[in-house]
């Protein structure tokens, strides 16, 4: 099978997923309803959006220069910018490849290795996978309660939760400062591959080691750890403001440690290869909302479009602004994305 075939496979599935979820997103909800419940909310709230994803997503390139900094410093903050709103946008038409576009854009304008770059981006995934699990591990030992629609008896495992939580944390410090040592140990590993594998995993494995190299500013591992929570923050909080533009939620009594815990559970659904979770989002907030806070259909499933859409257009907008701006094409895109798969 050529790779555009397996492309064209790749991107039909994406779409069907997103299709199927926003059936069952919609499922249940009268469309006149919906439409009064989206006219009737607070737009002086949700405006609020358009700021805190914007400095959201400049935290992450504020972040991304640390991670580049063993690479090339200073390096251009417009750039990095840049090129997260231009990985993003296309991430939310074709999954994952805005994540192998982002080096590209990056190692041509700064003249830098497209590869070592990548390899940071790879760091900037697991930073985020390690903060968000200590976040999933701390929220649900806070409130053992959000496991009620899955688990009969939540406060029996919390301990466990606590466990998780400082795991994390060590984990988190362990790639600062024994980075050297693992990639070493998976070296050795890669004695057991067939040499024609073996050849593509040191590729591979070099590449992640270079983009460690990031481990090498240990005085940074303070300011990169803050950044990587304040992104998360960020995150909820852009879940919490909303909640003031919808009466049935003000009355419900919703705080913020409930957009925490519908922040854990959404982020689940950008996992799933949906374009731009369209769907899966709005399925799993909505049954968040209703099974979890009692919320009615009609609101959880408008809260969830707005809040999804308004992200998903300042990406769009933003990244098409710079596309264009820094005159990039299609095919180069296409080209990069290739490569590194």
């Amino acid at each position: 099978m050529t790779t555009k075939s397996r492309s064209i496979i790749r991107y039909s599935i994406s779409f069907l997923l997103a299709f199927v979820f926003l059936y069952f997103a919609f499922r249940g909800v009268k469309l006149s309803e919906l439409w009064e419940s989206l006219k009737g909310a607070n737009y002086w709230w949700i405006v609020w959006l358009i700021p805190l994803n914007i400095l959201m997503n400049w935290v992450r390139a504020e972040r991304w220069a640390h991670l580049l900094a063993p690479i090339k410093s200073p390096i251009s903050k417009r750039t990095l910018f840049a090129g997260v709103m231009i990985g993003y946008a296309i991430n939310n038409v074709l999954p994952r490849v805005g994540e192998f576009v982002r080096p590209y854009i990056v190692g041509k304008r700064e003249g830098i290795s497209k590869s070592s770059v990548f390899g940071t981006v790879v760091v900037e995934r697991i930073l985020d996978f390690m903060s968000f699990y200590f976040i999933v591990c701390i929220v649900l030992f806070l409130y053992p309660k959000s496991l009620d629609p899955f688990v009969s008896q939540p406060d029996t495992i919390r301990p466990l939760f606590l466990l998780g939580s400082i795991a994390a944390l060590i984990i988190f410090v362990l790639l600062f400062f024994k980075a050297e040592a693992l990639f070493r140990f998976l070296a050795k590993g890669l004695r057991f591959f067939p040499d024609k594998q073996k050849e593509k995993a040191e590729k591979i494995l070099d590449k992640f080691y270079t983009g460690f190299a990031v481990a090498k500013l240990r005085d940074k591992f303070g300011v990169i750890l803050f950044q990587s929570f304040l992104i998360w923050a960020l995150n909820a909080l852009a879940m919490f403001v909303p909640f003031f533009a919808f009466a049935p939620i003000i009355k419900s009594g919703m705080d913020f440690g409930a957009s925490v815990v519908l922040l854990v559970i959404t982020s689940f659904a950008w996992i799933l290869p949906a374009p731009g979770a369209m769907g899966t989002y709005h399925s799993f907030l909505k049954v968040a909302m209703v099974k979890l806070y009692g919320i009615d259909e009609t609101t959880s499933l408008s809260y969830a479009i707005i809040t999804h859409e308004v992200g998903y257009l300042v990406v769009m907008v933003i990244g098409i602004y710079y596309y264009f701006r820094d005159n990039l094409r299609v095919s180069d895109l296409t080209s990069a994305s290739s490569k590194e798969e």
